[in-house]
Parts: structure tokens; C-alpha cells; sequence
């Protein structure tokens, strides 16, 4: 019969490793880390000296013990990640996984965004069907219903591990989710939509909600990754509601945004100080999101794009796209949106004039130049 435990002489042998490692000096990290690893393995005399001289060791201090206890669970916990789209979102949002303890692979076509995720550790790919044949989890961040669909074809199109899960936090059509969900299904794996409200702030703070469409088991399964990267993961029913609800949010953000911009501008105009006008604003019925957090008049919000000439952040280009889907859907549902509609063209408008590239908070220094004719 196989023995189970060590002999009494084999244990006592480890007992004296143990103290003789503790009594060099050796940094507290690496001495603790030792004694977490024999905790950690299935030998029950070692497991349980290990825990008893944890309890000795007076010369440790909390913090430490803290510190090291983190590390260790962080490092049990951790995944093999794919991360596909390392932009204004997707770079903050993968750099919190790596903050998590996970492996991360990722992909990019720019070549800089994937140096600065090398340059952190983690490992960059040429082809995305050789990150996916790595990965537990691939995470896509990608601008259009175009470029997710060509990429989900390319990294499937020799098949995938049974095991891996897909989460695709672009914003795009719910009915192109549902078709790329039946595809990695037909390919052999899992997939969910989980697109992501923040914005820039919410993904380099691990603050971003995360809307999940997919089976209630694969929502908890993909939840325990999610967790590093933002405080609220809200399970949204089946495959490309995720999507809906994202549409449907940042059509209300667009209308919201171009609002705020309009009453800031007129307040302005009649003689209002910004940052007066903005603190009533935000403690009264108009407060919002744009105009707490993301306030479009430079000087208000310190930490908004409105300050560094609205370059970063969400671009005009994107939330026109997003406003252009949630008409499609509108349409497709025979759904009324005048606001949404409005809030369309104005920013189609605004993209025709030069300001794409622009955070979409660009709308007031539009409105700022305009005078009514």
C-alpha cells in the first residue's frame, strides 16, 4: 500500500528545514511565501507545521502576512486570458487582469498598444487562433459589428478547446452577437456578449459594469473574471441582450451628454460661472452622469477629456456608431426614438465637421461656435 504520510523522521526533517529558513535572512515575503506553498500541499504533518509556525512568527507584522496571503490566493486563482483590442478601453481593462494575477495573451494591430502590454508582461500574439489556443477566457474589444465578425471567424475557423470561453465587450448589434454565439458554438466553444459602461475612468479604476448575455451558468462562470475589471456585473437574460442593454444605455448617454452641453453653453451665455452653474446642477434634478463625471466645458471636471482638449476617452466616431445601431434596432422593433434619432445627427454632424476623433464630449465646443440664425 502506498504510503500516505511522511515517516515521523521525514517530518521532523522538514520541521528543522523549516525553522533553519526562517532563521536566515531571507526577506519576509519569500520566507512566508515558502511556508503558504507547504501549506498548500497534501501532506498533513508538513501542511500543519507549516500552520503552526505561522503562528509563532511574532517577527512578522500584519501587513505583511496581508500582502503575502493576497499574492499567494491571486496566483491560485489564476487564468490563462486572451485579450484581443488593447485600445483606450481594452488596454486599462487587460492591465487589471494582469493586476488580478492572470496570465494575460494578447493581440492588437497596433504594434505599440501590444508593446505596452509586453512591456507589463504579458504575452503578445501574431495570430489570434494561436492566443485562443492558449487562453481559458478570450476577452474582445473591438470598434464595429465588421471587425468583431471577421475576427471571431479567423480565430475559429480551425476550431477551439472545448473549454474556452469567448466574451465580447464591443458594443455592436445584438443580432451579430446571436450569430457569432453560434458560431463558436458550432466550433466547439462558449461564448457570451458582455459589453462594458464607464467609460475610460471605469476601465483603469476596475470600475466598468459589465452587461452579460448568455446562460445563467455561463454568467457565473464568466463573473469570476469580470470581477477584476469592473464593481457591477449585471446578468441581462440570453445571448446579445448584453447588447441590447448597452445600446439602449448609450443611446440615453448621447441625448444626455448633448443636453448637459446645451444648458452648460446657455448658462454661459447668460452669465453664469461654470463651476457654479455645474455644483447647482449636480445637486438638483438635472444631475447626470455627463455632467458630474464627464462635464464637457474644459475647467469644470478636472479629470474629464473636456480638459486635455477632448482628445481620448469615447470618441464622436463611436457613439455615432452606437446611435446609428440603436436606430437599427428601433426600426427592426418598430420602436419610436425621436430623441435618439435627433441625437443621431447631431453627432453624424458633428463627425462630418472633423471632430471624430474627438471624445464625443466635443458637442459643446460645436455648440459653443453656433448662434441661432
Amino acid at each position: 500500500m502506498r504510503q500516505v504520510f511522511p515517516s515521523r523522521e521525514i517530518a521532523s526533517q522538514v520541521h528543522i528545514f523549516i525553522y533553519a529558513y526562517l532563521s536566515t535572512n531571507f526577506k519576509l515575503y519569500n520566507r512566508l511565501a515558502l511556508l503558504l506553498f507547504l501549506i498548500q500541499i497534501k501532506i498533513k504533518h508538513i501542511r500543519e507545521m507549516a500552520l503552526r509556525v505561522i503562528c509563532l512568527m511574532s517577527r512578522f507584522n500584519a501587513r505583511g502576512v496581508t500582502t503575502a496571503c493576497r499574492s499567494m490566493s491571486s496566483k491560485a486563482n489564476s487564468k490563462n486570458i486572451g485579450f484581443i483590442g488593447l485600445g483606450n478601453m481594452g488596454g486599462p481593462m487587460a492591465s487589471n487582469l494582469m493586476k488580478g494575477g492572470h496570465k494575460l495573451h494578447v493581440f492588437d494591430v497596433s504594434k505599440e498598444a501590444a508593446g505596452k502590454m509586453k512591456a507589463q508582461g504579458a504575452t503578445v500574439y501574431d495570430k489570434t487562433s494561436d492566443l485562443a489556443g492558449k487562453s481559458d477566457f478570450v476577452i474582445t474589444m473591438l470598434p464595429n459589428n465588421d471587425i468583431v465578425w471577421k475576427t471571431y471567424e479567423e480565430m475559429t475557423a480551425n476550431g477551439v478547446n472545448e473549454n474556452t470561453v469567448f466574451i465580447d465587450s464591443s458594443t455592436i448589434d445584438p443580432n451579430v452577437a446571436q450569430q457569432v454565439q453560434k458560431l463558436v458554438k458550432a466550433k466547439g466553444g462558449r461564448f457570451v456578449d458582455a459589453p462594458v459602461s464607464g467609460g475610460v475612468p471605469g476601465a483603469v479604476n476596475a470600475t466598468l459594469t459589465f452587461m452579460v448575455g448568455g446562460t445563467e451558468s455561463e454568467y457565473e462562470c464568466v463573473k469570476t473574471i469580470l470581477v477584476d475589471m469592473g464593481k457591477r456585473i449585471t446578468h441581462c437574460g440570453s445571448y446579445g441582450m448584453g447588447q441590447a442593454a448597452k445600446l439602449c444605455n448609450n443611446m440615453l448617454l448621447g441625448i444626455s451628454m448633448i443636453g448637459v452641453s446645451e444648458a452648460m453653453n446657455l448658462a454661459i451665455r447668460l452669465g453664469l460661472d461654470p463651476k457654479v452653474f455645474s455644483d447647482i446642477v449636480n445637486s438638483s434634478t438635472g444631475r447626470c452622469w455627463s455632467s458630474e463625471v464627464y462635464n464637457p466645458v474644459p475647467g469644470v471636471t478636472p479629470t474629464a477629456p473636456a480638459n486635455k482638449g477632448y482628445a481620448g476617452g469615447f470618441s464622436t466616431e463611436l457613439i455615432t456608431k452606437d446611435l446609428g445601431l440603436a436606430s437599427g434596432i428601433a426600426t427592426s422593433s418598430n420602436t419610436p426614438i425621436p430623441m435618439g434619432a435627433m441625437a443621431h445627427q447631431i453627432y453624424r454632424t458633428l463627425k462630418s465637421r472633423g471632430y471624430g476623433s474627438k471624445d464625443f464630449s466635443v458637442i459643446y465646443e460645436f455648440l459653443k461656435n453656433e448662434k441661432n440664425n
